[in-house]
């Protein structure tokens, strides 16, 4: 894979922005297996964070680029620092940057596909809050959408957290506002296109109950869900290495090797 920093001035930051991207190339070197020669512009894959971290993470604690080298497959992993993927109450339009402003820019600088159908969004913790509702906010946009040991529950974490969580979404309850990822199921059960879901948490996660509240919630406003409960695993990065892996296996095929 071919590794790419891309730095680009931010309008809706305000601010000069980092973007680590992973590229598919026809030779991988040693021990990594190439998807051949690309036929087409490869497919998308955006890689979002947690709360604790930034862009670099994945690159760092799982193999993602090694798993995505032989799909065809482009990985763009942007930061958004602590904003739950949110326009802050107290800060900055993290909520115009991930949704607009990111995939105008890749497009514009990378050769990659457009295609809702060649688009997916995962991420773990808070990036998986911030997959969820990319989503179901836009699902003509995407093909699938993964959460790993996902914030689903908003408006539970801000009621559990206020002090950290009010210079992100106001001193204000959010159920059934467009941050309630709940309230986005019900909204656009009836769209036309909606993108696959894969949810996933480690049973000992201090997010499980609200796991066990989300898929169901999912599969009963009709949405297409795939969800995996993962015995012994917490909130950590044994786990996630795993599931990005599995994530790839469920929606893009698995590959003869890796």
């Amino acid at each position: 894979m071919a590794f790419l920093q891309l730095q680009f001035f931010s309008r809706a930051l305000q601010v000069a922005s980092t973007v680590w991207v992973v590229m598919p190339e026809t030779d991988m070197g040693i021990g990594v297996t190439a998807s051949g020669e690309p036929k087409a512009p490869p497919q998308v894959l955006y890689l979002l964070h947690g709360y604790s971290d930034d862009h670099t993470i994945w690159m760092r604690r799982t193999s993602v680029e090694r798993y995505a080298a032989s799909r065809n497959l482009a990985v763009v992993m942007p930061a958004v620092n602590h904003s739950f993927y949110t326009n802050e109450a107290q800060g900055e339009r993290y909520w115009d940057y991930v949704a607009e402003e990111l995939p105008a820019a890749a497009h514009a600088f990378l050769r990659l596909s457009d295609r809702p159908e060649d688009t997916c969004v995962a991420g773990l913790s808070m990036g998986g809050y911030g997959a969820m509702k990319l989503a179901l906010t836009h699902p003509e946009r995407f093909r699938c959408a993964g959460s790993f040991s996902g914030g689903v529950n908003v408006a539970g974490l801000t009621r559990r957290r206020p002090n950290t969580l009010d210079r992100v979404f106001g001193a204000k309850n959010v159920e059934g506002t467009e941050h309630d990822l709940f309230h986005l199921l019900e909204r656009n059960a009836a769209a036309p296109k909606k993108p696959r879901l894969y949810i996933s948490c480690g049973a000992e996660d201090f997010l499980w109950e609200d796991h066990l509240a989300f898929w169901p919630a999912a599969e009963k406003a009709g949405w297409d869900v795939t969800h995996r409960e993962i015995p012994g695993f917490g909130h950590e990065w044994a786990l996630w290495d795993r599931e990005i892996r599995a994530f790839m296996d469920w929606a893009y095929g698995a590959p003869e090797n890796e």
